[in-house]
């Protein structure tokens, strides 16, 4: 079969054939008595092994020795071409996402497009005191999914810090996507997305604060319920309460109890579950003292009746403290 023919059967063109021909791949069985080249079935059977192994990604060279190489195993080869796979399609999605971020900022021309290309490169710059600069001048000039990417991911506090600045100024698309970061399979990064999300404008972050209250993670249930107590949203009292038994941050816990008993109702509601949680059996003595000095903050008779009634507690220590939290009361 001359070259012609060889290459309307198999769709390689007689340039690339001859290619194959000077590379060693695949050289024609015979010739013609004009010389032409003449392929049998065993050759064109290879040029088609040939194209096989090219749509896999291998180099001419790497499809010389699959095919002549009889020690030649495939499989390191293609775990090698998985790799490099996975390298190329991450770059690709890197690329795109990119190429997305500098659309969504609407550049009005080139200077507008190199601002935003510039400012995702320092986001990402190795250098922390780079990223922070960024962060500082680019609340609205970068994609909001971009300043929420960096902040999950931004182990500097100095620059997670500017990183929260920003996305607190960035609109209103930021909380929606710092809550998937709740659930996140590194704690780090749930924990950066709730810090970030209690930084948040109050209407645009309360809902996704509230459901963190149920996240199964402590850290997120703490950091939620500050922040919801300091602005006086009485779904965090439970979280709080608990935060005082386990003496985690229960110092803040207890000053964002206290914020929230400026309402009569609510104060009489936190007096109550900080009785009944210092009278559980399984509360132990230094949980209990922290919930008694935790009454300090809580006005009202409920709170005074609590204290008065602690004030005979068998464990010293409790009594002591609310005898003294009395007294204080009465010289106020």
């Amino acid at each position: 079969m001359l070259i012609g023919e060889v290459a309307r059967r198999s769709g390689v063109s007689a340039r690339m054939l001859r290619h194959y021909e000077s590379l060693g791949l695949v050289r024609p069985s015979g010739r013609t008595g004009s010389g032409y080249r003449e392929y049998s079935e065993q050759d064109i059977r290879r040029i088609f092994h040939i194209e096989s192994l090219r749509s896999l990604g291998l180099s001419l060279r790497e499809i010389g020795r699959a095919l002549d190489d009889p020690h030649f195993t495939p499989s390191a080869l293609v775990d090698d071409l998985i790799g490099r796979t996975r390298e190329r399609i991450a770059a690709e999605s890197e690329l795109l996402t990119r190429l997305c971020r500098i659309d969504a900022a609407g550049p009005a021309g080139w200077e507008d497009v190199l601002q935003v290309v510039a400012l995702l490169q320092a986001l990402g710059s190795k250098s922390a005191d780079v990223r922070q600069r960024a962060a500082l001048s680019s609340a609205d000039e970068v994609p909001v999914d971009a300043l929420v990417e960096a902040a999950l991911n931004e182990t500097d506090p100095n620059v997670a810090g500017a990183l929260r600045w920003a996305l607190a100024r960035s609109g209103d698309d930021g909380p929606a996507l710092l809550a998937r970061g709740l659930g996140s399979p590194v704690p780090a990064v749930r924990e950066r997305a709730v810090r970030s999300l209690a930084e948040m404008p109050e209407g645009e972050a309360g809902p996704h604060l509230r459901d963190a209250l149920a996240n199964s993670d402590a850290v997120v249930r703490g950091y939620a319920a500050l922040a919801l107590g300091t602005r006086g949203a009485a779904d965090a009292v439970p979280t709080l309460i608990d935060m005082i038994v386990e003496g985690r941050n229960d110092t803040d816990a207890a000053d964002a109890l206290s914020i929230l008993a400026s309402d009569t109702t609510t104060a009489d509601r936190i007096a109550t579950g900080l009785v009944d949680r210092i009278a559980r059996d399984t509360t132990r003595a230094p949980a209990r003292g922290r919930l008694t000095q935790a009454l300090a903050g809580i006005p009202g008779t409920r709170a005074s009746r609590a204290l008065l009634e602690l004030s005979h507690d068998t464990d010293r220590a409790v009594a002591l403290t609310a005898t003294y939290l009395l007294h204080l009361r009465d010289a106020r």
